[in-house]
């Protein structure tokens, strides 16, 4: 191996590891997520847009830098990847301290900046690894982007196993549980520093950002960007809240665990045969097949009957197939057929996922779980729902109806009978110090209205309705890729009708696109 094939290498796993990091922290953040509804009493809304708006951040970051990554040079970008993440951490971390200070508003904002720099951090990377991705593996790009991004997978799985061995120590806080992340953040660094970086393919044949702007107006790639938007939703949305959901449906944090880590291992390893399945039915096929599994694994995970461990176990294991695939071979289709589009046409496919997801995925699937929560809720014990709403009423999206979910501390104190309360407000004692929000959450406790002698009735109706919430959620997103399935199967039969679906090229010399002899 010589020293450019070295140094490519050595890139390519550094990449790698930036999405570690990635998912790692999208893991160990859906893990503490209850965390910070319970510490802070937060609503589904409320979590859904400090997580979903952090993910918009991590979409317009892709988009903007895509547009200097050649330029500026993607050394560069990535010490400023580096330096946002290590201020993600360190953000979020100091959320206690502001609620201690400020209130709930304190801690909002802080667990909202903490969560907008880890995905600018995160957006930043992205504009770097994909096309330098495609610039070093040209002929193979489908297959090495999905290695490439079987490092998100990964991140989870990593993330997961962190919050599973924590959970049998006991007693280690979501603020260690998310300094954690720092590892892999300094690998990718200690990587990246001082190599040299290839341009993209496009801007080494020397085409500028004016033709690679051009190709944005192809009615075929705005098509796809419209699917990248549906990928985002259901993938990343639905990923925001999965661990969550499963808590509650399983009714134990280890098994929810263990089944968020079966999903991406099998994620993680599937991703490394995406050639080999390429090759056989195209990467139209595969995004066409991944679409019906995930439709299929939502619908099933949706059922009321889908409550047993077993059960659930086989729903995310087609749910998990299914997703396997949608956003690395996305990144290679529009690689393949749009190479003059360089990094930005690989930019705004990834940021138009990203913003779809924070915009729409993480907000509207949290809107879905307080709506059916509070109408099941509403209807079978109305008293109940007056005593756990939230004192605001919201929705993400203008037009949506404006309700007042579950206040999660209040349902957090009544699940455990009301000890975290007491052991709370002996330490704020024993520390002479006052905190306004528990003393808030003390008195509707015992007083107003009087929560803890209705508790043991409140519990279980409570409970059933977080219950409904979390799985209706899912069975309406299952249209999402059912649509999309739609959109995949409309791209096949135009390329069939056209002379089937080929990699085109730029031409070195004129700077055109040419297509090989033969389909891939």
């Amino acid at each position: 191996m010589n020293t450019t094939e070295r140094n490519n290498k050595i890139l390519f796993w550094a990449s790698f590891f930036t999405l570690i990091a990635a998912g790692m922290g999208f893991s160990i953040r859906g893990d503490i997520l209850a965390d910070w509804g319970k510490q802070f009493g937060f609503t589904q809304t409320e979590l859904g847009e400090i997580t979903g708006m952090g993910l918009v951040g991590f979409g317009v970051t892709i988009i903007i830098f895509s547009f200097f990554a050649d330029s500026l040079g993607y050394g560069k970008l990535m010490i400023i990847a580096f330096l946002l993440h290590v201020l993600a951490v360190a953000a979020t971390i100091a959320a206690p301290f502001a609620y201690a200070s400020y209130g709930k508003p304190g801690a909002y904002w802080c667990l909202y900046i903490g969560q907008t720099c880890f995905a600018l951090a995160n957006g930043t990377c992205e504009a770097v690894i994909n096309p330098l991705t495609a610039t070093l593996f040209p002929t193979k790009k489908t297959h090495w982007l999905n290695i490439l991004h079987a490092g998100w997978p990964g991140g989870l799985v990593l993330g997961a196993l962190v919050s599973l061995g924590l959970n049998q120590i006991g007693g280690i806080g979501w603020q260690i549980r998310w300094g954690i992340i720092l590892a892999p953040m300094l690998l990718y660094g200690a990587l990246m520093i001082g190599r040299p970086f290839p341009k993209s393919e496009a801007s080494a044949s020397g085409i500028g950002v004016g033709q690679m702007l051009m190709c944005l107006l192809a009615p075929l790639l705005l098509f796809l960007f419209l699917l990248q938007a549906l990928v985002g939703y259901v993938e990343l949305g639905t990923d925001s809240w999965i661990i969550n959901i499963t808590k509650t449906v399983l009714g134990n944090d280890d098994k929810a665990l263990m089944a968020f880590i079966w999903t991406n291992v099998l994620m993680f390893t599937l991703r490394f045969f995406a050639g080999p399945i390429v090759h056989r039915i195209s990467p139209l096929g595969l995004l066409f097949s991944s679409a019906i599994l995930g439709a299929v694994g939502l619908t099933l995970l949706g059922l009321p009957a889908t409550n047993t461990v077993v059960l659930w176990m086989l729903a995310v294991t087609v749910y998990g197939i299914g997703k396997t695939f949608y956003w690395p071979t996305m990144l290679g289709v529009v690689s393949e057929r749009f190479p003059k589009g360089g990094a930005i046409a690989l930019g705004f496919t990834g940021g138009i996922g990203m913003i779809s997801a924070g915009m729409l995925g993480g907000p509207v699937i949290g809107y879905k779980q307080d709506y059916a929560a509070t109408q099941n809720l509403r209807a079978e014990a109305p008293a109940t729902y007056s005593r756990y709403k939230a004192e605001e009423a919201k929705a993400p999206l203008p037009g949506l109806e404006k309700i007042a979910g579950l206040d999660n501390a209040k349902v957090g104190v009544v699940n455990d009978d009301g000890k975290g309360l007491v052991a709370d407000l002996e330490l704020l004692k024993k520390e002479n110090k006052t905190d306004k929000n528990a003393d808030a959450l003390n008195k509707w406790w015992k007083e107003d209205p009087k929560a803890e002698s209705y508790a043991k009735d409140d519990k279980p109706k409570v409970n059933q309705a977080v219950l409904v919430g979390g799985k209706q959620a899912l069975a309406w997103t299952a249209a999402v890729p059912a649509a999309m399935a739609i959109g995949y199967l409309l791209l096949i039969l135009y390329f069939r009708f056209t002379g089937g679906y080929r990699q085109a090229h730029i031409d070195e010399t004129e700077g055109g696109m040419s297509e090989p002899a033969t389909p891939q």
